[in-house]
């Protein structure tokens, strides 16, 4: 049974650090999924947080699906290069 939380709307550069630990405290707790289906507002802070919470994930030995990723966050990753980051599993 995998347990998930929910990315939130906002994941901005305003918003990265409460995200960032709110969802560290979820994976820490055994979170291993992440649900962006109601991410509406994001910028490349998103991709940052989203990778470290992969790299929490992966230091408990567990992979962390990412779920619903918006298109643009989708497009703009593939941009950057990291979206194979996004979809590791271990």
């Amino acid at each position: 049974m995998s347990a998930s939380f929910d990315a939130g709307v906002n994941l901005t550069h305003a918003s990265a650090n409460s995200a960032l630990s709110a969802g560290l405290a979820r994976i820490a707790a055994g979170a291993t999924a992440v649900d962006c289906a109601q991410l509406s507002q994001f910028d490349s802070s998103a991709l940052a947080v989203l990778i470290a919470w992969q790299r929490a994930a992966r230091a408990r030995g567990a992979a962390l699906d990412v779920l619903n990723l918006p298109p643009k966050l989708a497009s703009l990753a593939q941009a950057y290069g990291v979206d194979p980051l996004l979809n590791e599993r271990h």
